[in-house]
């Protein structure tokens, strides 16, 4: 969520020479979105960060399969300026972190490297 949140240069500067695919990205985000009923009769989500979530997941869900395709830094770079979905999405994505944490702007995630098999 906070890569989603993150204006687009953070977002660019954090992808670096990652090869990220949206597709993953925005799946990432709808598995959060799905879990989160259950997550929240937990305890682990307040009302309110449910709805943020909910809102994220349904206007996820309206983006247009090629939107999806490709790697995100080249959806950040087209896509963000003439799709006005991305910048509805990081509003929405701001608001639930804003919500849950007080503020939206966190650190952002911490790369994650491919696992080789070698310990």
């Amino acid at each position: 969520m906070t890569l989603l949140a993150a204006d687009t240069q953070d977002q660019l500067a954090w992808m670096g020479e990652r090869e990220l695919e949206t597709e993953d990205i925005v799946e990432e985000v709808e598995l959060l979105c799905r879990v989160s009923e259950g997550l929240a009769e937990r305890g682990v989500f307040e009302p309110q960060e449910l709805l943020d979530l909910r809102a994220v997941g349904r206007r996820l869900g309206k983006i247009d399969a090629t939107c999806r395709t490709g790697l995100w830094a080249d959806a950040l770079g087209t896509d963000a300026a003439t799709d006005p979905a991305w910048g509805e999405i990081r509003l929405l994505a701001r608001q639930f972190l804003l919500t849950a944490l007080g503020d939206w702007r966190q650190p952002m995630p911490r790369p994650v490297h491919p696992h080789t098999g070698h310990h």
